[in-house]
């Protein structure tokens, strides 16, 4: 019995062990939100040489247009 209920509790535990795909999504996520970031920070400043406070306002929009408010 104590041996069944060991193969039960490993066969329980074992998947939750892995955790190297959901590891790889998270590096994934953090590339691609990198890209997204760099993506819209050259896209304000291109062919312009705004202020801070003007570089600073295109990115926020640009964020909330991509989110959709």
């Amino acid at each position: 019995m104590k041996n069944m209920m060991q193969k039960v509790w490993l066969n329980l535990v074992a998947p939750t062990k892995n955790e190297k795909g959901a590891q790889s999504l998270e590096w994934l996520g953090l590339a691609a939100l990198l890209i997204l970031v760099l993506g819209i920070i050259s896209t304000a400043v291109s062919g312009q040489s705004a202020s801070i406070s003007e570089l600073i306002g295109k990115i926020i929009r640009k964020i909330s247009e991509m989110v959709g408010e």
